[in-house]
């Protein structure tokens, strides 16, 4: 096995091999397709493992992502965050509370109800297991039966609450995709430059958006690296003009600004 991580530099190796082999054959997804049967290359997403396709490490090789791994990046679980701490200040806070429940998937949701249980009950078990550590000694069986029941309720509530956010977030690509602002900070074109326009896509009104992201619901860290390798396979998709009109610019990420240069080594 061969293990690199620079895949866009490894694959880009194949690429070009690849189309060396036979000079009579002018389609390099064929090319490649006939050598990676020798020699696969497997992808991990974080979560499963595949082969990769001819026209998938074409697309990695000269953007550096697929579409379909873009895809899942904006569904990854890591770009919101619902841990307690998180929950409470949504709890506590009824315009924020109001402002979850005008998005479509949480209407239906007793919102209130079910992060008090997610809040109380994970606590709940944290204390059984601090209390049978803190006396060193193991879980009984009624402890063991309980915390499998709480943490099956509270899980699951909480993987809930995930996938309505997730489902939410998939919506700023296609946000991306209609705006023609790239030089401004994402958050700065939601809530100033094209307010109305982030209301169609998304539902949601711009003051309730900034709300919630005041109370980090959205990770800004792995938000800024989905926004720049959106823009990395944007302009990869344009790259057959032959001209790079974004060559020495800013280019605007979730919440913070690169030069265009620097984006290009995400």
């Amino acid at each position: 096995y061969i293990f690199d991580f620079a895949p866009d530099r490894a694959l880009r190796q194949i690429q070009e091999y690849s189309c060396r082999l036979d000079i009579s054959d002018t389609n390099p997804e064929k090319k490649v397709a006939d050598f990676i049967q020798f020699l696969p290359v497997l992808s991990y997403d974080g979560m499963t493992m595949k082969n990769i396709s001819p026209g998938e490490l074409l697309d990695i090789a000269t953007s550096g992502t697929t579409a379909t791994l873009l895809a899942r990046r904006w569904e990854s679980a890591m770009l919101v965050n619902v841990e307690n701490a998180t929950l409470e200040r949504l709890l506590n806070n009824p315009k924020a509370m109001e402002a979850l429940m005008s998005i479509e998937g949480f209407r239906n949701l007793n919102m209130q109800s079910d992060i008090e249980i997610i809040v109380n009950k994970s606590n709940a078990v944290k204390k059984i297991k601090k209390e049978a550590s803190d006396e060193g000694r193991d879980l009984t069986e009624k402890e063991k039966k309980e915390i499998s029941e709480e943490e099956k309720e509270y899980k699951s509530k909480r993987k809930q609450i995930q996938e309505k956010l997730i489902k939410f977030a998939t919506r700023i690509p296609i946000f991306m995709y209609l705006t023609d602002f790239r030089e401004q900070v994402l958050q700065d074109v939601i809530t100033q430059l094209e307010p109305g326009l982030f209301k169609r896509v998304t539902g949601l009104e711009v003051n309730d958006f900034e709300l919630l992201t005041s109370l980090g619901l959205f990770n800004a860290g792995l938000m800024n690296q989905a926004v720049f390798q959106f823009r990395r396979y944007e302009d990869s998709s344009l790259s057959y003009t032959g001209i790079n009109k974004h060559e020495g610019e800013v280019v605007g990420g979730w919440d913070t600004t690169i030069r265009y240069e620097d984006m290009k080594k995400i």
